[in-house]
C-alpha cells in the first residue's frame, strides 16, 4: 500500500512512538486519526491530525472512536495498534526488609491486559469489521508487540499482553485474508520514549550493554519497521523484531 493512500488511525499516539508515527504518517500525505487518554497532548499534534481521547479499554469508546474516525476521514483502511502501558513487577517476591511475600495485584494485571491486550484485539475487531461492512480493501492492522513476548523477568503481565498479540497477529491474518485484509506486527527492544526515560541510570546502562549495536532504538527506527509492513504487501502474519540484536 502506498502511504498516501492510507485513511490509517493510531492508538496511543499523543506521544512516544505513537505520536511520530502519526506525524510520519501525515508527512507522507496519509489521512491519521489518532486516539489516546491524554487529551492535553492530542492538542499539540500539528494541524491536519485528527484526534479524539479514546480508552481502548472501554469497549464503547472503541465503537465510537473507529466509527468517528472513518467519517473524520471518509474512509478507513489502517490501524496502528500502539496504545499500552507498563506495570512491572514480579509476580511474588520477599520483600528484603520486612520479609514479607510481595504478590502482584490484580490490580495491575488487569490493567496492563485491559490496555495492552484487550484493548488492542477491540480495535482490531471495530476496524476490521467497518472494513468489512463497507467493503474496503486491501487494508493494514499494524500491531505493536514486543521482544518481552518471548518472557521477561518481571514483566509477567506485560508479557501474556504481547505474546497473546504476536500470536493474534497470525490468527488475524488468516481470518481477515478472504477480505484482503493483512496483519503483521512489530515487536520492539527498548525505546527511548517517555515510557523509558524515567529508568534507573544504572539499570538503563546495564541494558545498552546488552545490546549489539551499543544503543536502544529510536521512534523512526520503529517507524521505519511500521512503514515496511504498510507498504510491502507480501508481508503478512508476521512479527518483525526491531531491537538491534539484543535477545532476553
Amino acid at each position: 500500500m502506498k502511504l498516501s493512500d492510507l485513511k490509517i488511525i493510531v492508538t496511543g499516539g499523543a506521544a512516544g512512538m505513537g505520536a511520530h508515527f502519526a506525524q510520519q504518517l501525515h508527512a507522507a500525505g496519509a489521512q491519521v486519526a489518532v486516539g489516546d487518554v491524554d487529551e492535553a497532548r492530542l492538542a499539540l499534534l500539528p494541524a491536519g491530525i485528527h484526534r479524539q481521547r479514546l480508552d481502548v479499554s472501554q469497549e464503547a469508546d472503541c465503537i465510537a472512536f473507529v466509527a468517528w474516525a472513518a467519517a473524520q476521514m471518509g474512509g478507513l483502511n489502517g490501524l496502528v495498534n500502539n496504545a499500552g502501558v507498563l506495570r512491572d513487577g514480579l509476580l511474588v517476591k520477599k520483600d528484603r526488609t520486612t520479609g514479607a511475600v510481595v504478590k502482584m495485584s490484580q490490580e495491575n494485571w488487569n490493567k496492563v491486559i485491559g490496555i495492552n491486550l484487550t484493548g488492542a484485539t477491540l480495535m482490531v475487531r471495530e476496524t476490521v469489521a467497518w472494513m468489512v461492512e463497507n467493503g474496503q480493501r486491501p487494508g493494514v492492522i499494524v500491531n505493536m508487540s514486543s521482544i518481552a513476548r518471548h518472557g521477561n523477568r518481571g514483566q509477567s503481565n506485560y508479557v501474556a499482553a504481547k505474546a497473546s498479540l504476536a500470536a493474534n497477529t497470525v490468527t488475524w491474518s488468516r481470518e481477515f485474508a478472504p477480505f484482503g485484509i493483512r496483519v503483521c506486527a512489530v515487536a520492539p527492544g527498548m525505546v527511548d520514549t517517555p515510557m523509558t526515560q524515567g529508568m534507573n541510570p544504572k539499570a538503563l546502562e546495564a541494558f545498552i550493554a546488552q545490546i549489539p549495536v551499543g544503543r536502544i532504538g529510536t521512534p523512526d527506527d520503529l517507524w521505519l519497521a511500521v512503514r515496511f509492513c504498510i507498504e510491502c504487501d507480501y508481508f503478512n502474519g508476521r512479527t518483525m523484531d526491531v531491537d538491534g540484536g539484543c535477545s532476553f
